[in-house]
């Protein structure tokens, strides 16, 4: 009792289909694969963004500081 047959598992496959008719779950398996694969394209571009180093917030612009104070005392003239 405790396992079932292979006869118990095509009689309860057998009334779910009657239940839910095959289009039912035709479209419930198609959502459940859109999701699983949406779930790995999820995480594939998540270990994407991880690999990625992260950009440079230091700019180099070629001037000096020198260069910077000349351009702001001739712009209060």
């Amino acid at each position: 009792m405790g396992s079932f047959s292979i006869w118990h598992w095509l009689v309860v496959l057998a009334i779910v289909v009657l239940v839910f008719g095959t289009k039912k779950l035709r479209n419930l398996g198609s959502d459940l694969g859109g999701a699983v694969r949406g779930f790995k394209e999820g995480m594939k571009g998540a270990e994407e963004e991880n690999t990625q180093p992260p950009p440079s917030h230091q700019q180099v612009t070629g001037h000096s500081i020198k260069s910077e104070i000349e351009e702001k005392d001739q712009t209060k003239v």
